[in-house]
């Protein structure tokens, strides 16, 4: 083979579409909304072969974990063992609402008690059980709960999947006996719970206080919001597995017509959503350079504003679920139930009822084909 004086000859390479590797790290980046892939699959058989792939899907939702979509809410109504989905999300990212749902036997409340890469986790008061579900592939794991913890004191708890992990899970369950804050951590991978982590509260904390809604994850850290007259932050380390109490600001106050939960702040950091009536604060944790630790207050606004409530319709609004990736509230109103973006004050009015109850925000990454046109 000859070639005219001047010029070189490229080394031979394959086309970067044409390498199958390449190609996966490039289709691993597609956006996290549930269209992605069953758009990705539709090009040609190549792309659904990869797409399609049960390891490229794990690494899919590995890598959106900590950036994935609101799906829409999970609710239930106060004594029915019927969980229900109500989607969020537009067409053609919209998950059909009969794709997720769970009918548990027996009679009784649930209780929702966290949701977390794809995995929900509920307290089952007649069966003195909690059950982690996985609203994807319909798998259910009850478990008893551990010796040590009186139900009747009433329980927290929290659902995650560590690391790099897609098939095992941890839970972590709290209890309170007295001014005793008791932990312990479920591994599905050893298929047993671990010992039991206890400490004290402070005195000043009531004797009725309890863990309002569900925790947030901050690195790798859980909070949850220990509800009185002066509000406790209670953290548990999941790697050293330890509790601490972390005071809140001061001026916040858990009373009557307010409420408060924990939340991811725009730093990454702690924060505090604190909600009196109509008005909002959001509240952000602050280290400073000595390791002292503060609290700054951030943004407010007015609920019946953002939402364009009339005077009748601004009483009462209350917080039904928080979505912690996607800084996202649930809003119960009389003019219905609105999800508000609490970063960018977006908001979407999710249905006209006003008639649910306990909402679940479910955040997850959707990787299947089924979804509405």
């Amino acid at each position: 083979m000859t070639a005219s004086f001047g010029r070189r000859l490229r080394p031979t390479s394959v086309p970067p579409l044409d390498d199958d590797d390449l190609l996966d790290e490039i289709l691993l980046r597609l956006s996290p909304d549930p269209s992605s892939l069953p758009r990705a699959s539709a090009v040609c058989a190549r792309w659904r072969r990869l797409v399609s792939d049960p390891g490229f899907a794990s690494r899919f939702r590995l890598r959106h974990r900590r950036s994935p979509p609101i799906l829409g809410c999970f609710i239930r109504d106060k004594q029915s063992p019927i969980v229900s989905f109500v989607p969020t999300m537009e067409a053609p990212n919209r998950v059909p609402a009969e794709r997720f749902s769970l009918q548990l036997g027996g009679r009784g409340p649930i209780t929702f008690l966290d949701c977390r890469h794809g995995l929900l986790l509920m307290f089952l008061p007649c069966w003195i059980k909690v059950l982690v579900w996985d609203p994807f592939t319909g798998d259910q794991h009850r478990l008893d709960i551990p010796p040590g913890f009186d139900t009747k004191q009433g329980i927290g708890g929290a659902v995650l999947r560590a690391g790099g992990a897609i098939h095992h899970f941890q839970v972590v369950l709290l209890g309170r006996e007295k001014q005793v804050i008791t932990a312990c951590v479920y591994s599905s991978e050893a298929g047993v719970w671990g010992i039991l982590i206890s400490t004290p509260l402070p005195n000043e904390v009531p004797v009725e206080s309890d863990f309002r809604g569900v925790p947030v994850l901050i690195g790798d850290s859980l909070h949850y919001l220990i509800t009185g007259v002066c509000s406790r932050i209670l953290e548990f380390d999941l790697n050293r597995r330890i509790l601490t109490v972390i005071a809140g600001p001061v001026d916040i106050l858990d009373v009557g017509s307010c409420q408060s939960t924990v939340m991811r702040a725009e730093d990454g950091g702690l924060g505090i959503l604190f909600k009196s009536d109509c008005n909002v604060q959001l509240w952000r944790r602050k280290i400073d350079c000595d390791g002292e630790a503060s609290w700054v207050l951030g943004r407010t606004f007015e609920l019946d504003t953002l939402l364009s409530l009339n005077s009748e319709e601004k009483e009462p609004t209350v917080m039904l679920g928080l979505a912690e990736y996607n800084n996202a509230v649930v809003v119960q109103t009389v003019a219905g139930h609105f999800m508000v973006q609490l970063v960018s004050l977006q908001f979407k009015k999710m249905s006209e009822t006003s008639s649910w109850h306990f909402h679940q925000p479910f955040e997850s990454v959707y990787t299947g084909g089924n979804i509405m046109p």
